[in-house]
C-alpha cells in the first residue's frame, strides 16, 4: 500500500455547502476511509480557496472566510498527528495572498506547504499580472520553507488557455522564484481524468525539461490523483502507464483525491491505479516515494 496518500481533501459544513452538492468531510471521517484503504497518512490540501473561486457565488468578508477554513483544517489535522499533515490553501491572485503565507507559516499545523488551485482562482499564465503574482506567492512560500501543492490546470469553465506555451511559462518565469522547496503538479499536470489532450500537451513539455534536467524542474514532483478511475481510463491506461514513465518514477507521488460528489475513495482511487500496467517493482517505487514535506 502506498506509504501516503499526496492529495487529500476535508470540507468544513461551510465550504461543502459553497461547493453545491458536496458533504462535510472532517478528519475523522478521512481517517475512518484512509483506514478502509490501509493508507497510514495523508496530507490534507485545505479547501480554503473555495471561498474565493470566482465561478461560485461571491461571498461577504472573504478573506475572513478563507482563514476561518484554513484555522478549521488545522484543527482537525492537530487531532491527528501521526496520520494528517495540512497545507494551507489560497487564492494566490488576492491581495492577501501573502498575508495569509505568512500566517499559515505560524501555524503548527498548516506550516508545511501551501495548496494553490489555477481553475479554482481563475489563474491565467498568459496574464503578465497573474505571473508577477505567482512570483511573489511562489518566493513566499519558498521564504517560508513552505512547500507548493498546485493545481495547474486553468480554468476549464472560463476557456482559459492550457498546454505548452503555459508550462513553459511557468517554468520560465514562475518556479525560479521558489528554488529551495518541493513543487508537487497535481492530476498529472491536468484537472483530474486524463482525457483532455491539453494535458498530455503540457505533461510532455514537463517531460521535456525533466529529459534534458533542467535545474528549474529538479524539485518538482507529480502527483496522479484523480487520473485512474476517472472518465476514459481504462482505454487510456496503457499511454497513462507510459507517461507515468516517462516523468521518471522517482518522482511520482501517489495521491487519490477528495471522495466528495462523484469522487473515489481511497481505496477505490487504489484499486483503479493498481490495473495500470505498470510492473510491481515500478508500483513498488511509487508507495514507497514520500514527499519532502511529508518527511
Amino acid at each position: 500500500m502506498p506509504a501516503v496518500d499526496h492529495h487529500q481533501h476535508i470540507f468544513s459544513a461551510g465550504s461543502a455547502a459553497l461547493a453545491r452538492g458536496f458533504r462535510p468531510i472532517d478528519g475523522a471521517n478521512l481517517i475512518a476511509l484512509l483506514d478502509a484503504a490501509g493508507i497510514r497518512r495523508a496530507a490534507v490540501l485545505s479547501s480554503a480557496y473555495l471561498w474565493s473561486n470566482p465561478n461560485l457565488p461571491s461571498v461577504d468578508d472573504e478573506y475572513a472566510r478563507v482563514k476561518a477554513e484554513n484555522d478549521w483544517t488545522s484543527e482537525q489535522v492537530a487531532r491527528f498527528p501521526e496520520r494528517l499533515r495540512g497545507l494551507c490553501g489560497l487564492n494566490p491572485l488576492r491581495d492577501y495572498a501573502l498575508d495569509e503565507i505568512r500566517r499559515c507559516s505560524a501555524d503548527r499545523s498548516l506550516r508545511f506547504g501551501i495548496k494553490l488551485h489555477f481553475g479554482n482562482s481563475d489563474v491565467d499564465l498568459d496574464n503578465l499580472d497573474h505571473v508577477v503574482r505567482l512570483q511573489h506567492v511562489f518566493r513566499a512560500a519558498n521564504d517560508n520553507g513552505m512547500a507548493i501543492v498546485v493545481h495547474m490546470r486553468s480554468s476549464i469553465t472560463r476557456r482559459r488557455p492550457y498546454g505548452a506555451a503555459q508550462v513553459r511559462t511557468f517554468i520560465d518565469r514562475v518556479l525560479p522564484s521558489a528554488p529551495d522547496i518541493p513543487i508537487q503538479i497535481a492530476h498529472l499536470a491536468g484537472g483530474g481524468t486524463f482525457d483532455d489532450p491539453k494535458v498530455d500537451e503540457a505533461l510532455g513539455e514537463f517531460n521535456r525539461a525533466f529529459r534534458s534536467k533542467d535545474p528549474r524542474v529538479a524539485h518538482v514532483w507529480m502527483d496522479v490523483s484523480g487520473i485512474a478511475g476517472y472518465g476514459d481510463w481504462r482505454d487510456k491506461a496503457a499511454l497513462i502507464a507510459q507517461r507515468i514513465r516517462g516523468v521518471g518514477l522517482e518522482r511520482i507521488l501517489y495521491g487519490s483525491d477528495s471522495a466528495n460528489d462523484d469522487g473515489l475513495s481511497p481505496q477505490a482511487a487504489w484499486a483503479a491505479f493498481r490495473a495500470l500496467p505498470l510492473s510491481e517493482e515500478q508500483f513498488r517505487t511509487i508507495t514507497t516515494n514520500v514527499a519532502p514535506y511529508m518527511r
